[in-house]
């Protein structure tokens, strides 16, 4: 018999604003005391030095988690021109100077050359591994960190404001796995400089932004309970760009029990079947029921989301795909 998971089912996405100073897992340390849910995790790392939206994922949404992490972001990224840091970010020791500062008409210049597929060097402080251990672990042990560059996507990189010549704002639009602090190096070296991100926070992630996120203070002061809850979003908040397929309550049982149900049974639907290879959100009215693929002729179950039906059943003996 499975061992019982300790803690409450609480089932959603919170959207965290992130403060400067703590790092992604200690907010989810902070929301697994406060709210005692038996499931938590993150969709998308954010360092101590940056702010913003941190997406978390409670009970069934933790299912969905690396739907968000693939999604796009947006940062607004305070870059300080003239000098170079170990870590890219104003928490490291400066290792380079220069006294170039780029005008406005340069950084606009060199921004195209920023946009689309590009190739870039993660950080030497970064979580990726080598030959296995992290390289931010060897960095801070005075190993010399090589990292091969890898292809990332920008898809806008905007100009805010220049406050004064030392340093400029942004706003970057990209895709999963591109590091800011990299982008900041690489704009500097272009520019004829050196620089490193002063200030960063994230305003979106995936399908999460600002107008959704409540503050981790305010989560702290709201405590466990129905005020707390009242900020939980659906578990499908993650899945807002995955096309939606709509069962009966028997079909969503079926698929719910590990079975491919035939594509030709479900053809009456309003809404046309997505062609063969999509992922959808199978869905029993306003109900998540699973993650499943089109597959040939069939839909078959991928992560089945088990979350209490409109009647008031529970699901939990349903098996997992």
């Amino acid at each position: 018999m499975p061992r019982k998971r300790k803690g409450i089912p609480i089932d959603g996405w919170l959207a965290v604003d992130k403060p400067v100073g703590i790092g992604s897992t200690t907010v989810v340390s902070i929301l697994r005391r406060l709210t005692n849910a038996a499931k938590i995790g993150h969709g998308g790392t954010l360092d101590p030095l940056a702010s913003g939206i941190l997406p978390i994922a409670l009970g069934e949404a933790t299912k969905t988690v690396s739907y968000v992490m693939d999604g796009a972001k947006t940062y607004r990224v305070v870059v300080a021109w003239g000098e170079a840091r170990s870590t890219e970010d104003r928490e490291g020791e400066v290792i380079a100077t220069s006294p170039v500062r780029p005008d406005r008409d340069a950084i606009s210049a060199a921004l195209p050359a920023f946009t689309g597929d590009i190739l870039q060097v993660p950080p030497a402080f970064s979580a990726i591994k080598v030959a296995g251990e992290r390289a931010y672990d060897l960095a801070r042990a005075g190993a010399a960190v090589e990292l091969a560059p890898r292809l990332v996507r920008i898809d806008r990189i905007a100009l805010l404001a220049m406050p004064d010549a030392d340093h400029a704002e942004f706003e970057v639009e990209c895709g999963k796995g591109t590091y800011i602090r990299s982008l900041a190096r690489d704009l500097a070296v272009a520019l004829g400089t050196v620089g490193h991100v002063a200030a960063l926070r994230r305003t979106a992630c995936g399908p999460f932004d600002e107008s959704s996120a409540i503050s981790l203070d305010k989560l702290q002061e709201l405590g466990q309970g129905p005020a707390l809850r009242t900020h939980l979003l659906p578990i499908e908040t993650a899945l807002d760009d995955i096309p939606a397929l709509a069962l009966t309550e028997a079909e969503a049982r079926r698929l719910m029990s590990g079975q491919a149900l035939p594509l030709a049974g479900l053809a009456g639907r309003e809404a046309p079947t997505p062609p063969p290879g999509t992922n959808v959100r199978a869905m029993q009215g306003a109900r998540l029921v699973a993650l499943a693929r089109i597959d040939g002729g069939t839909l078959r179950p991928v992560r089945v989301i088990l979350q209490p039906s409109s009647s008031g059943e529970d699901d939990v003996d349903y098996a997992r795909a």
